[in-house]
């Protein structure tokens, strides 16, 4: 038996006991590889990522790892196709040409890819390399979401991005030789921004016609540096910032769809789609999460986050990358689902609730009926969806189903 095998028995055996929810079909699978290396550490970001501080990576022990941890998974999506992938991190960009090719061969090796799935890298415009990104493109990789976050120097030192605003501008323009589906990601209320300065950025970002914008509110978040230190934001402007980007957007051809993306037609973000309608996703990599349904439970995983206790748990024949793992049982599903699908502006149609949870709808009548109460949902017997107060208050709107599995 191979050094893999024993892994791969025991973590079938660990969700092989029945569960307590009945699902008649399984929803569509994704794929997320977790890269958890940056140039530098941004003061805003709580991702799972940590400086480099040699001249080299481990690239190919990396890779070697996520190749051990896929195989370790295998078993627990067994038949199952790969519609989307999603390459995170950290600064996944930083991979070499001969590296990315390696990890997508890979993975097409172990896994049934659709033809046409969409296959996402992230990427800064800090590392954009015209010849690599065109070996990139070559590879496989059919969509690219670039961290601009800013077209304005003062705000991008703030921010602590290893880029400047012209870096930004050549990065899309060489992003849109190489790819004709790419995502700009950009913030708004940042320290100190004005009004004009949040509609130059836009402005900036859509003169590149860009088919999707993701466009964020700057939030502190917890154990990070501007959790320490905190900026001073503009909190009397943000609505006007928010308000005005709606409409903006909307004027040239963007539909929002989502709390904070912005699509042109058919452009929607297909992996993000698939996590927002409580689709299950396979996640590998060094602070990676999992979430995959079976016809009787629902399984939640986290790998191991520091890159050197993953690589070495993922390539020892006697452990796995798994840190952590956990059903989801019946009180946590309806705040899970709606954690998701409530950041939907078009919302759920009311036959995905019982889809994916496995639970009847009358579970939830009694918060559906209060959130309607207070102008936060609307519905009919065919869809719920926020409204826009509830879009708004989206927070104490997703809360209010935390009561209701606690009661």
């Amino acid at each position: 038996m191979s050094a893999a095998g024993p892994k791969k028995i025991n973590v079938v055996q660990a969700f092989t006991s029945p569960g307590n929810i009945r699902l008649a079909s399984l929803p569509p699978l994704s794929l997320y590889v977790h890269f958890p290396w940056c140039v530098r550490k941004c003061p805003y970001c709580d991702f799972n990522s940590h400086e480099w501080r040699d001249d080299t990576f481990p690239e190919e022990r990396y890779l070697d790892a996520l190749r051990a941890d896929l195989e370790i998974a295998l078993p627990l999506v067994w038949g199952r196709h790969v519609h989307t992938i999603f390459i995170g991190g950290g600064t996944p960009s930083l991979l070499s040409a001969h590296g990315l090719d390696r990890l997508l061969s890979d993975t097409r090796a172990l896994l049934p890819i659709d033809a046409d799935a969409e296959i996402t890298l992230e990427a800064n415009p800090g590392t954009f390399e015209a010849a690599k990104f065109a070996s990139f493109r070559a590879s496989g990789v059919n969509r690219l979401s670039i961290g601009i976050q800013s077209f304005n120097e003062a705000h991008l030192k703030v921010l602590g991005r290893i880029h400047d605003a012209t870096q930004a501008c050549k990065a899309v323009e060489i992003a849109a030789k190489h790819f004709d589906n790419f995502n700009l990601d950009l913030m708004f209320a940042l320290s100190q921004q004005s009004l004009d300065e949040c509609r130059h950025d836009i402005e900036t970002a859509m003169s590149f016609a860009p088919p999707h914008l993701s466009l964020y509110h700057l939030t502190i978040e917890p154990n990070t540096v501007f959790a320490k230190y905190p900026p001073v934001l503009p909190d009397d402007a943000s609505a006007d910032m928010q308000d005005w980007i709606h409409e903006r957007t909307r004027e040239a051809g963007y539909e929002r769809y989502e709390v904070s993306a912005y699509a042109k037609p058919h452009r929607q973000s297909r992996h993000n789609l698939n996590y927002w309608r409580f689709g299950d996703y396979l996640g590998i990599g060094a602070g990676a999460h999992t979430k995959l349904s079976f016809p009787t439970k629902i399984l939640r995983q986290a790998r191991f986050k520091h890159p050197a206790s993953y690589m070495d748990h993922a390539l020892s024949p006697n452990e796995t990358p798994i840190q952590e793992k956990r059903e989801v049982g019946p009180c946590d599903l309806p705040f899970e689902f709606m954690l998701n699908t409530l950041r939907l502006v078009e919302g759920f149609p009311v036959h995905a609730f019982v889809e994916r949870t496995g639970l009847a709808l009358s579970t939830i009548e009694p918060v559906l009926v209060a959130a309607e109460k207070r102008g936060l949902i609307t519905r009919n017997f065919e869809r719920i969806a926020p409204t826009e107060l509830g879009q708004r208050f989206l927070n104490d709107l997703q809360e209010m189903f935390v009561k209701d599995a606690a009661k």
